[in-house]
């Protein structure tokens, strides 16, 4: 057997928005305004490579081609044939971010030949006052949305919220959104780069260009309910616990302080683990791989009998697909 749990070279994004916390999470960043650290990505001109183990140098996307089910797990390769089908980030704002929205499938598909793009947020620090924006304020519909673009007040009729560490949100495409200043969060999302710029707050880029606005499209896929409970409620003290249970992806958080843990074996679908705090060290039935924080696994389907080992208090997300 070939196949090991995998890490990867991040790879660092400038933004304009982007800050300078993303090296509290082990990054060796020293250019500034660093937005996103991309952890697992086989988004074209992104691809990963591995950083550890025999194919040390090798990209994910070579990896996926050469062992397809055994990498992906039976279930995930039938679904989506040679496609890695998730994107792993971290992203940090010192200013807000545009507020966008992203497409479905099937918009994205017939449009960008792409996957839409559903994610999470996991709030890793928040400062005091910062903001999110998740969809609209009660009562706004299609027509007073089109007026409010045409107004120049957007701004107004976006629901903010101010979140919390260990906050998270579960944001479907055609859900508008956008971080605030002042927030560093981990991102799970589908593979895909489309996003809909709906307002940019009138932000110059670094050519002296005004932003590009995708308007008509944000206008095409935008879902305008409101959300009730637009963040993920749960035990933030319980050990083990579900986050989110979706068609794209589920994710479990581990909230371990010195002790072992088992997982159990997922041969339908690839696993990666994003150590959020902490270290621990990672079993299989084939080498053991030390984690820290700001660092991601892939665990290929193929391996069994994973266990999770640590001696200090380690924070976990688990990700995989049903």
């Amino acid at each position: 057997m070939s196949l090991y749990p995998l890490l990867f070279e991040p790879t660092f994004h400038y933004r304009i928005w982007g800050g300078n916390k993303l090296k509290y999470f082990g990054k060796n960043i020293t250019e500034s305004k660093i937005g996103e650290s991309w952890e697992i990505s086989t988004v074209p001109g992104y691809i990963s490579l591995v950083a550890n183990g025999k194919y040390k140098g090798t990209n994910l996307q070579d990896l996926v081609f050469k062992y397809k089910e055994e990498l992906l797990g039976t279930q995930v390769y039938q679904k989506y044939g040679d496609q890695f089908p998730l994107l792993i980030k971290f992203l940090d704002a010192d200013q807000p971010l545009s507020v966008q929205v992203h497409p479905n499938d099937d918009y994205a598909q017939k449009h960008h030949n792409s996957f839409g793009k559903t994610e999470m947020w996991y709030i890793l620090d928040a400062e005091k006052d910062a903001e999110i924006i998740i969809g609209f304020e009660k009562g706004i519909n299609k027509e007073l949305y089109a007026k409010s673009i045409k107004d120049g007040n957007v701004e107004n009729i976006l629901r903010k919220i101010h979140p919390e560490k260990d906050d998270v949100f579960y944001i479907p495409s055609g859900r508008v959104h956008a971080m605030g200043k002042g927030i560093t969060l981990a991102e799970i999302q589908q593979t895909s780069d489309i996003t809909y710029r709906i307002y940019d707050y009138n932000r110059i880029d670094i050519n002296g260009e005004p932003r590009k606005l995708h308007t008509q499209q944000a206008m095409d896929v935008a879902d305008f309910s409101y959300i009730e409970n637009p963040n993920v409620i749960y035990n933030k003290k319980e050990e083990n616990t579900l986050l989110v249970n979706s068609p794209y992806f589920t994710t479990t958080r581990y909230n371990i302080s010195a002790k072992n843990q088992k997982l159990e074996d997922l041969p339908q679908s690839f696993r990666i683990l994003i150590c959020l705090e902490g270290e621990c060290n990672i079993l299989s039935n084939t080498s053991t791989v030390q984690i820290y924080k700001g660092q991601s696994l892939l665990i290929p389907a193929i391996l069994k009998n994973i266990e999770i080992i640590s001696h200090t208090h380690t924070k976990l997300l688990e990700v995989h697909i049903e």
